[in-house]
């Protein structure tokens, strides 16, 4: 196998092809989930002012020394100061303001009592400001205020870009009177089917046909991973109706060809022919099981990564490959996928490739192990449905005994030992 290009190798000449796309502006309210294309720094100090965080008086705090339910202080009542006023007067000693909830804190004082600890009826709707207020528990300083820049300092950095946005993001950022956001447009992938063999699934299965799944698993990886998808349908195996296909790619401006199947050593291995004939093929072999047929050049200019057409086969390839490439489109910081420590519930062997098998992890007696999910054969789907992991063994290893341990990514990012 020293002519298989490791993983690790494949994927760094890939990457080299690639770079962020262009950037844009979007709506606030359309940017959940886009990638940020510029740092977000703080114009402001968050709260930009000091205010109460209760219903209740704003007072000094030393005012209110000794205070006790059976000997109250009584302090007098000089402003009302409800949220969303720009008052600023100064309190007194011995003087108290009755305030709301994110109102500005008036010059002098350094606390709030809560109005539950005065004699103040708080279930009467709009009160008139009473003339004193008697207070039962003493304030300590700084009670009940969020003081100003509490949260968020101005010239602080808030946001990198290269994040995705969430929703807290997107709160922050109206926060921040950012009624546009500065993002990366999502990438655009074309998606080809290849195969005598391929039918639709609403087609019929007659006898030598499969249906397409490939395209459909593809797609949802690319929408879940950000990008937008074009899809230039099945083709049979016939370099001219190929070529033509790939062809509606590069009308689209696509920024990545991926296909399925076509890239192997088979007679009627299409694909990869016309990308040699139409641009240039940079490797189409990788260390790795599954998915050793894995091509990577361009089609006129445009990257094209040729995938399997076996569906576990593909989607392992899409994984390893094509996530790292589409992070990098997008603007995104390189992913370090986690890896999981887990022991193995059953003896492993391989044929010294890179080999990825699909697992379910489960707990047992404190320790997280995990067992195949049903025959490891890479046209096999069913078993990574019902798979939550990939066990990952590495190049080199032909086999592992039963608790030994490994490393695993996870499938199902809700999963937990403790389900």
């Amino acid at each position: 196998m020293s002519d298989l290009l490791s993983v690790k190798v494949a994927l760094e000449r890939m990457l080299k092809w690639f770079s962020p796309v262009e950037t844009t502006t979007v709506p606030l309210e359309r940017s959940l989930g886009m990638i940020l294309a510029e740092n977000i720094i703080s114009d402001t100090d968050l709260p930009p002012f000091d205010n109460s965080s209760m219903d209740g008086f704003a007072v000094r705090s030393g005012d209110t020394a000794g205070a006790a339910k059976s000997q109250p202080v009584q302090l007098d009542v000089v402003l009302d100061i409800p949220a969303g006023t720009g008052f600023t007067a100064e309190l007194a000693p011995g003087q108290a303001a009755r305030i709301m909830t994110g109102a500005i804190l008036p010059t002098g004082a350094d606390a709030v009592v809560p109005i539950e600890d005065t004699n103040f009826n708080r279930g009467e709707v709009n009160a008139p400001l009473p003339p004193s207020v008697q207070i039962y528990q003493p304030a300590r300083k700084g009670a009940y205020l969020r003081p100003k820049g509490q949260d968020l300092h101005q010239g602080d950095q808030v946001l990198q870009s290269g994040r995705c946005l969430t929703p807290q993001d997107l709160g922050i950022l109206a926060t921040l009177g950012k009624a546009t956001v500065p993002i990366f447009r999502r990438p655009r992938v074309a998606l080809l089917s290849s195969g005598d063999e391929l039918v639709t699934p609403s087609e019929p299965l007659s006898p030598g046909k499969i249906r397409d799944s490939n395209s459909y698993t593809l797609a949802a990886l690319c929408e879940q991973n950000g990008a937008e998808t074009t899809r230039l349908g099945i083709v049979k195996d016939d370099p001219d109706l190929i070529r033509e296909r790939l062809e509606l790619a590069i009308d689209r401006s696509v920024d990545l060809i991926l296909t399925s199947a076509g890239v192997s050593v088979g007679a009627f291995d299409y694909v990869r022919s016309v990308i040699e004939e139409n641009g240039n093929l940079t490797f189409w072999r990788v260390n790795m099981r599954p998915g050793k047929p894995l091509a990577f050049g361009a089609f006129r200019g445009i990257p094209l990564i040729g995938l399997p057409g076996n569906p576990v086969s593909s989607y392992v390839g899409f994984q390893v490959f094509v996530v790292p490439v589409l992070r990098r489109l997008s603007g995104q910081p390189e992913m370090h996928r986690p890896r999981l420590k887990v022991f193995l519930d059953e003896s492993l062997e391989s044929d010294g490739r890179e080999t990825y098998f699909r697992a379910i992890l489960f707990e047992k007696c404190g320790k997280i192990r995990a067992t195949l999910a049903g025959h490891q054969g890479s046209g096999n789907l069913f078993s990574l449905v019902k798979a939550n992991a990939l066990i990952i063994l590495p190049a080199g290893v032909t086999s592992l005994q039963k608790d030994a341990e490994v490393d695993a990514w996870l499938l199902d990012t809700n999963w937990s030992a403790h389900e």
